[in-house]
């Protein structure tokens, strides 16, 4: 097998210097037609990245979306499944995706500037949004191009920028009307700390089914516990062990059936013996027969490169109103096993 060809291989063979190549590579315009010609003819001798790097001298661009690897918990990721739809969904339309990781918000806005010297992503894919999240702005102050999978918490009307999201209070809810329809009136909540968007979300779609079913409004688990208006609620680190505990003492309570925040929850809650519904249909809810709501990841991770192919395909940048919707919101679906 041929080793790799490399931008010092190329500055060799054309005689000029590595920052040359790359200028000639990404900004063209920088450098003379003389030694301009001097560098294709040896990207083409050489074979380096012939299509990447004919593509980019006739239009600037890198055809390059960039990703982050998200962390795992309790060994469930449902980001792979996004992940893959992306990389698919990008292909379709001639692009390629890039992953990184990053520790915090510090470190991701450091590495795009990293990557962005580097490989110069057209644009990025930002996923886990939360209060407070700068990363947008950083991009936004740059004038590049992103979308995030997840709203901007906390942004009056859904924010400026483009997002794709899953409804998780529409999911919840649809949940906890699956336990009242099987006679369940007691129906309580294990979720993870207050402040996180998407758990504050998938809260509220229970909380206000519980008030519509019953007439009464819940509350954190230091308000009044006594009569059928006692709070039904648990929050946790969002860890198997933790769900465990919440579901025991929930139970004690008066709980008859629990929705979880997530999968992970859901299997600690499930050694508690009562019907109980998970979130994110992780392969572990398939195996242990775990009912619980199925985001479309698959269709997210195409509606985000739709998104964006659409913004950075149109001429001109595109009119407001051409193209896909900035601001996307899909259902999860219920898939029903055993546990209720």
């Amino acid at each position: 097998m041929p080793e790799k060809v490399t931008i010092a291989d190329v500055a060799r063979q054309a005689g000029v210097s590595r920052q040359t190549v790359s200028n000639v590579l990404n900004a063209p315009e920088l450098v003379r037609e003389e030694t301009r010609e001097r560098v294709r003819q040896a990207v083409e001798q050489l074979g380096y990245r012939v299509n990447q790097a004919a593509r980019r001298m006739r239009t600037g661009r890198s055809r390059l979306l960039a990703v982050r690897i998200e962390r795992t918990q309790d060994g469930m990721n449902v980001f792979d499944r996004f992940l893959h739809g992306l990389t698919e969904s990008a292909a379709k339309a001639g692009y390629r995706v890039i992953l990184y990781s990053a520790d915090d918000d510090r470190s991701e806005i450091a590495t795009f500037d990293d990557l962005l010297g580097a490989y110069e992503p057209d644009a990025f894919v930002l996923t886990s949004t939360h209060y407070g999240d700068v990363r947008t702005s950083w991009l936004e102050e740059r004038g590049l191009a992103f979308v995030t999978f997840g709203r901007p918490w906390g942004t009056p009307d859904g924010g400026g920028h483009p997002w794709v999201d899953v409804d998780g209070a529409a999911g919840t809810a649809a949940a906890t009307r699956r336990l009242a329809g099987a006679g369940h009136r007691r129906i309580g909540y294990i979720g993870w700390q207050e402040g996180s968007g998407v758990g504050d979300d998938r809260r509220s779609g229970w909380a206000r089914t519980m008030k519509d079913l019953s007439g009464t409004t819940t509350g954190d688990t230091d308000g009044d516990k006594s009569g059928d208006t006692g709070v039904l609620e648990r929050r946790t680190d969002g860890s198997t062990a933790e769900g465990e505990a919440a579901a025991r003492e929930l139970i004690a309570a008066g709980a008859t059936a629990l929705v979880c925040v997530s999968d992970s929850v859901a299997l600690g809650a499930t050694q508690a013996g009562v019907p109980v519904v998970g979130f994110d249909d992780t392969p572990v809810a398939a195996a242990i027969g775990l009912t619980s709501l199925s985001q479309p990841l698959s269709e997210a991770a195409a509606c985000c490169v739709e998104v964006l192919t659409g913004r950075l395909d149109a001429p001109d940048g595109g009119s407001p109103g051409d193209g896909p919707p900035d601001h996307v919101l899909l259902e999860p679906s219920l898939v029903i096993r055993r546990t209720a």
